[in-house]
């Protein structure tokens, strides 16, 4: 939708890495080529970051629209082309940028 204002949160339901019980979090995010961006600002310490890391399965919301697919924490060193680009995106968005990229594929319709 031309002139559409992007929502300013994504929410994310992860599985609790010892509970197995949903767990959801509002967060900013970014797109870019049909994926969805996360920053974690406590990297790998952040519980949603280790919920994802023991099960990558994951489900979010943006705005009225609902996806399920897989998570993964991005290479600082191996995606760092990547990582350099989404944090811009971020500071754009939002004025700040740092931390953990971790990107959200959805599945395939069908």
């Amino acid at each position: 939708m031309p002139g559409a204002i992007e929502p300013q949160y994504l929410y994310l339901t992860t599985t609790g890495r010892r509970s197995g019980l949903p767990r959801e979090i509002e967060i900013w995010f970014t797109q870019r080529h049909g994926r969805y961006y996360l920053i974690s600002e406590h990297s790998e310490q952040a519980h949603w970051v280790r919920n994802l890391s023991a099960e990558p399965r994951v489900r979010w919301r943006v705005g009225e629209a609902a996806f399920s697919g897989r998570a993964r924490a991005l290479d600082a060193g191996g995606d760092a082309g990547l990582v350099q680009e989404i944090q811009e995106l971020s500071r754009v968005k939002y004025g700040w940028g740092e931390g953990l990229v971790v990107e959200l594929t959805p599945d395939p319709p069908g």
